[in-house]
């Protein structure tokens, strides 16, 4: 199979619907796109009905491009991440992952525009956040959430306004940051160099303020991050966890018991910030970001030295906190729906803690004259002789 037939195959798939995200390659599936969060069948000339495993097996292969170690880290871990450029049309992250002994492939399209805190509309703690002169931030979520997009916005503001040196470490390298007001230095797994750890303690001499750690993926990674924050450098990061306790629990969970005490001690005076991300489906089409965010406080210190207790749970401080900044899932989520953004169904089913949501949204339903109950009249039984 040519480039020119693999570049063929793309643009069509990107043709096919409009804001499409992923395009998916699997055995016993057409060609399927997602958009708006939602899978659809591709139908092009020549139609593939059903992609066969032989299909899907000699795209991945002209993907890989005959790279040793990719085709080494797929035969041994079972998938590989590339990225793939289609022209000056799109590029996308390509991740080829083995199933049963077949292969399939997702592809996720990477905005070319680099985004702007302003035009991602994200929440004013942002603005807080670009003035950090070291210490960690963690932006965490699912896969796809909208965390490289957040930090790509956090890090164009710092572009703009600072003069100081950027190292990023990116597993592919997905927004291409021109040379601005900072100096950007953009690093990809692979081709310049072998492990996020390995990369992270070269960053250390290569003379940066600020730098991006694609994901906190082990141990090591979080040991030299911390060291990096420690040293006085601002360092971001992602991890795959769903709140902000998560995010703390995991990173002290990747530590033997020996080591808790500190680790703790370590996070408390490094950690700056906390955001989570979920993307939610819309109102009319496409999806809107909810978060939650947790910055740094005295409280936040002491509960994650000392655990989470009752009265002291990052969830209660985060609600306490509104005033710095800070703001809960759900809290978030009640918003979204007062702003007609989501529905009352999407509201529920994305919550953190539903009970709280749904006194939230009956709130705003009353303030509105809206019905809160579906029971419409109650009425005294008087043959009741208990």
């Amino acid at each position: 199979m040519q480039k020119q037939e693999i570049d063929h195959i793309l643009i069509k798939m990107l043709e096919s619907y409009e804001n499409v995200s992923d395009l998916n390659f699997t055995p016993g599936k057409p060609l399927q796109v997602e958009s708006s969060g939602v899978l659809f069948p591709v139908k092009m000339e020549p139609d593939f009905k059903v992609l066969t495993p032989f299909q899907t097996e000699i795209f991945a292969m002209n993907l890989i491009k005959q790279d040793r170690r990719l085709t080494e880290m797929l035969l041994n871990h079972g998938s590989c991440d590339l990225s793939y450029a289609l022209g000056d049309k799109a590029r996308f992250r390509v991740n080829i992952f083995s199933r049963s002994g077949k292969y399939s492939i997702v592809l996720r399209k990477l905005e070319t525009k680099i985004p702007t805190i302003k035009s991602l509309n994200l929440p004013p703690a942002f603005n807080k956040m670009v003035l950090e002169k070291n210490g960690i931030i963690f932006v965490t979520g699912a896969t796809g959430s909208g965390k490289t997009t957040s930090l790509a916005a956090f890090l164009d503001y710092i572009n703009d306004t600072k003069s100081v040196h950027v190292i990023t470490l990116e597993d592919p390298i997905e927004f291409q940051h021109p040379q601005k007001k900072a100096t950007f230095n953009q690093r990809e797994l692979g081709a310049d160099f072998d492990t996020y750890a390995n990369g992270l303690r070269a960053a250390l001499r290569q003379a940066p303020k600020i730098i991006l750690v694609g994901e906190m993926r082990d141990r090591e990674t979080v040991e030299i991050g911390l060291s990096a924050a420690e040293t006085g450098h601002l360092v971001l990061s992602t991890l795959h966890t769903v709140d902000a306790g998560q995010t703390i629990n995991r990173i002290i969970g990747m530590f033997s018991t020996e080591e808790e005490n500190q680790i703790r001690i370590r996070l408390a005076d490094t950690v700056r910030w906390i955001v989570c991300q979920r993307l939610l489906p819309k109102i009319g089409g496409g999806r809107v970001a909810a978060f939650e965010i947790m910055g740094t406080s005295l409280r936040v210190k002491d509960s994650i030295l000392n655990e989470e207790s009752e009265g002291k749970t990052f969830y209660e401080i985060i609600t306490d906190g509104e005033a710095f900044g800070m703001t809960t899932f759900d809290k978030y989520i009640i918003n979204l729906y007062k702003h007609g953004l989501i529905t009352e169904e999407t509201a529920i089913g994305y919550a953190s803690r539903r009970a709280v949501v749904g006194r939230g949204l009956d709130f705003i339903k009353s303030s509105r004259g809206e019905k809160t109950t579906d029971i419409d009249a109650l009425e005294i039984d008087h043959e009741y002789e208990g």
